[in-house]
């Protein structure tokens, strides 16, 4: 079995290669002297308007996520369709998850591949649908990228502005742009309520993700906190970050982040093919070869 580490610790290896262990049986990622170095700046501007344009999105991602019990991994076929959104996902288990932005009552439909076969409506928000997940479904596709390189109001732009051009690379045969961020000051910062919040609404204003927050602060995912609670915050996404976009499409092949413990998480996409039509029958329950 190969170790869920493995592609976070290539891309770690490109950067410091004695540091991590060889990539064999895989075969190694080189990294290309830049021939012209680009504008950091341009760079993650084209990403998030390539991210922010997108019409529809089909792709395969291959996640690593730290849980209490270790690491989680998960490989997700993905369809989304945007304006209104629509999400269809299925992982290696066979667990589906369909959400149609205004049907279900903004429920998603989730056929759990196990006993007792029932199709059950979850809040995409909720606790049940963050189990062994960091990310909410609303965030398929490149949410969490388009989250860790926009500044939120919370947080200055210290973060974003310590990516670095650090070559290219190759990914699955394409050209890939390399940018890495290292970010020290990372740390958790405490932070008090102003009431009404929840761990996602804090999140967004310190692009840090809500898992860390409901984790760290012993909080549920659709707590509603009352003003003057104190909470631990992280002031960044990362202490470290690798990030590898697709230098044709401008959209990420691989990104990885560490944080005060070690590898947070990481996600590579694959079979990547953006911005062509998606029949709407795809985002049904009745569509060929669902089982909801």
């Amino acid at each position: 079995m190969i170790s869920p580490l493995l592609w976070p610790l290539r891309l770690l290896a490109l950067l410091h290669p004695a540091t991590a262990p060889p990539p064999a049986p895989q075969p190694a990622l080189a990294v290309a002297p830049p021939a012209e170095t680009p504008t950091v700046d341009v760079l993650l501007n084209r990403l998030g308007t390539t991210i922010g344009k997108l019409q529809t999105l089909r792709c395969t991602v291959k996640a690593t996520e730290r849980h209490p019990d270790g690491y989680q991994p998960a490989r997700t076929l993905m369809k989304l369709a945007f304006n209104p959104l629509r999400i269809y996902l299925r992982n290696q288990k066979g667990i589906e998850v369909l959400y149609v932005e205004g049907q279900n009552n903004g429920d998603a439909w989730v056929y759990p591949a196990k006993f007792p076969y029932v199709t059950v409506s979850l809040d995409p928000n909720g606790a049940l649908m963050h189990r062994s997940q960091h990310h909410s479904v609303l965030d398929a596709g490149y949410g969490v990228i388009a989250d860790l390189i926009r500044v939120p109001p919370q947080r200055s732009e210290a973060y974003r502005r310590s990516f670095r051009y650090q070559g290219d690379t190759t990914i699955q045969g394409r050209p890939c742009y390399l940018l890495r961020s290292d970010f020290p000051q990372f740390k958790y910062v405490t932070y008090k309520t102003t009431g009404g919040e929840t761990a996602a609404k804090i999140a967004e204003r310190f692009g840090c993700g809500e898992f860390r927050i409901a984790q760290r602060n012993d909080l549920g995912y659709e707590d509603v906190l009352p003003e003057g609670k104190t909470l631990q915050v992280p002031n960044a996404y990362g202490r470290r970050t690798i990030l590898c976009v697709d230098q044709k499409m401008m959209l990420p092949l691989a990104v990885a982040v560490w944080d005060d413990k070690g590898l947070f998480e990481s996600f590579e996409f694959s079979q990547v093919v953006a911005n062509q039509p998606i029949p709407a029958a795809e985002f049904t329950k009745e569509f060929p070869g669902y089982k909801f």
